[in-house]
């Protein structure tokens, strides 16, 4: 990825991706910007903030069952892969899958640079005899992994129900990228958050202490700093809604009042109640989520919840395509 800012301020090396969903999401109807631009160095610390909260059940949840998980993962897969960790933020739940696994290198894939390498020096202090190649990547786009691991088996590592960010299409899409991208044989494990009750749904994603608002929040910042954006913060403000109809629940950053403002030299207008849809958490029930990952062409081997059913680890495999039956 570019440099996002030159050191005089000005935007003409920010990354023309994010220029591009910028402006393209500002323009369309509803208006929409992906929520991988979340995560500049901000934004993945405020994400490390709200797994911390007490509403927000998935990281401790998920941590618990890979602690359960991990050492039947190593029995499945055997030992020896190289680990690839798709948008690996902070790294946090990797060493449990690690210590089990005994991999023979770790590839940590992050679009935030400066969080990825810090992320990696600690990672490699704390396994110092493994190989650790960070890659700083959007691993929503075909990815070329180091010559290093060219010819090991892999185990691809994709926790935190991050695929229920994007839509069916795009995850799909994203699961097929992945098995390209680990090749025939790979195997994935895979986190996926269960359908609940809303009222434990929404407050995981609108929090009492304001740290998810902070997060949506600075999407905003981000662009008036990066794109010489003039939009006023103050006239927006973070909402957090469960749609049943497409079991997701929906980020917004709605206008409190109308809003005129420039990004990129581009002039844009906002009217009171209108919203800029940043980000989707798609839920899956059991079978939505086998479904799902056959599509993306991985096949299901082995599957872990926890006594609530709320969240679910699946394991499965990039298997040789046969023909129909």
């Amino acid at each position: 990825m570019l440099k996002q800012e030159a050191e005089d301020g000005q935007t003409s090396l920010a990354d023309p991706h994010f220029r591009a969903d910028v402006l393209n999401g500002l323009a369309r109807r509803p208006r929409a910007i992906p929520a991988r631009w979340f995560y500049d160095r901000r934004g993945s610390e405020l994400f490390e903030q709200i797994t911390e909260l007490p509403e927000y059940y998935p990281t401790r949840t998920e941590m618990a069952i890979l602690e359960q998980a991990c050492p039947e993962v190593a029995e499945i897969a055997g030992t020896g892969r190289a680990v690839v960790e798709f948008g690996s933020g902070s790294s946090t739940k990797t060493p449990i899958l690690l210590r089990a696994a005994s991999p023979s290198a770790y590839v940590p894939i992050d679009i935030s640079g400066d969080f990825l390498r810090a992320s990696s020096k600690q990672l490699s202090h704390a396994f110092p005899d493994l190989l650790v190649l960070p890659f700083e990547a959007d691993f929503m786009r075909p990815l070329t992994l180091p010559r290093t691991i060219v010819d090991t088996p892999k185990l691809g590592f994709f926790p935190g129900s991050t695929i229920g960010n994007m839509i069916p299409l795009m995850a799909v899409d994203l699961l097929r990228t992945m098995r390209a991208s680990l090749g025939v044989g790979a195997m994935l494990l895979i986190g996926m958050d269960r359908i609940k009750d809303p009222g434990v749904l929404v407050p995981a994603y609108d929090d009492a202490a304001g740290v998810t608002a902070a997060f949506n929040m600075n999407l905003l910042d981000r662009i008036n700093r990066e794109l010489d954006g003039t939009i006023p913060l103050e006239a927006f403000r973070h909402r957090a809604i469960w749609n049943d109809d497409r079991a997701r629940i929906e980020m917004h950053l709605e206008a409190t009042e109308k809003a005129d403002f420039t990004v990129d030299g581009r002039a844009f207008s906002i009217a009171e109640g209108e919203t800029i849809h940043t980000e989707n958490s798609h839920k899956y029930g059991p079978r939505d989520a086998r479904i799902l990952l056959r599509s993306g062409g991985w096949t299901p081997i082995a599957e872990w919840t926890d006594a609530k059913d709320r969240f679910a680890l699946y394991l499965a495999e990039a298997q040789e395509e046969r023909p129909a039956p």
